[in-house]
């Protein structure tokens, strides 16, 4: 007998063969499924008046958990940044600029800017822990609700126009998160409702600026509305200088 076993006609090692496949295996199994979410209220105007930063602060009263922060709209220059790691450089500038932060802020960020909800050139955000838990790094568990009030100038009256915005998600089941969020929303919104400077609901969607198309640019931040009709300064506040 040959030292490798029994040999076929065509000169191969019977023997060494491999088996048939089973019809079944015990396997372990590995997925990632990231989901976002997020509501936002209706735009309330609020007149202009002293103390705005602290009155933007106190709009999260009651359902905020630890501190919050404030979040200025992007500089001019940093238009592109974008949390998707993808988009380079964006992302790379986006990491940059908000490595500081706490990490329920960046989460916020994260969330309300992958899913649309906020406008990071030109809205002022003040966020902060609104429901939920925290993991050991600080970093809030997929169903826990992050977000708070997001603002920006009329460009026309000057006036402030206020809007409630909450966020959640990331690896894991949403469950009745949602549901728990629209009642977070609603309280955020009556708070807004109750500030002393409210003075109505704003008609239509938000308005969505497009920076460097059109329209004088502001004197204070630089930032241009691509608006030709806008007297005020969305991002500051500020009355635009006009030729």
């Amino acid at each position: 007998m040959p030292l490798f076993g029994k040999l076929n006609r065509a000169g191969k090692d019977q023997s060494s063969s491999p088996p048939p496949p089973p019809a079944e295996v015990s396997s372990h199994e590995f997925s990632l499924k990231l989901s976002y979410g997020a509501k936002s209220s209706e735009g309330m105007r609020l007149k202009a008046g002293p103390g705005l930063e602290q009155r933007l602060h106190s709009m999260l009263a009651g359902y905020v958990q630890g501190e919050t922060e404030l979040v200025e709209p992007l500089p001019v220059s940093l238009a592109q940044a974008t949390p998707y790691i993808a988009r380079m450089p964006g992302s790379g500038q986006w990491l940059q600029y908000h490595h500081k932060r706490s990490p329920v802020t960046r989460h916020a960020l994260v969330v309300l800017e992958s899913v649309d909800a906020i406008d990071p050139v030109y809205e002022t955000l003040v966020c902060g822990l609104l429901a939920g838990e925290t993991d050991t790094a600080g970093y809030p568990e997929y169903n826990a609700i992050v977000g708070g009030v997001a603002s920006h100038f009329d460009e026309l009256t000057g006036d402030m126009v206020v809007r409630a915005v909450v966020g959640w998600g990331g690896k894991g089941v949403r469950g009745d998160t949602d549901r728990n969020a629209a009642g977070v929303l609603a309280g955020l919104f009556n708070n807004i409702a109750g500030d002393t400077h409210a003075v109505g609901l704003v008609s239509g969607e938000r308005p969505i600026a497009t920076p460097g198309v059109g329209g004088p640019a502001c004197s204070h931040c630089g930032f241009s509305s691509g608006l030709e009709r806008a007297f005020y300064c969305p991002k500051c506040g500020m009355r635009m200088l006009r030729g």
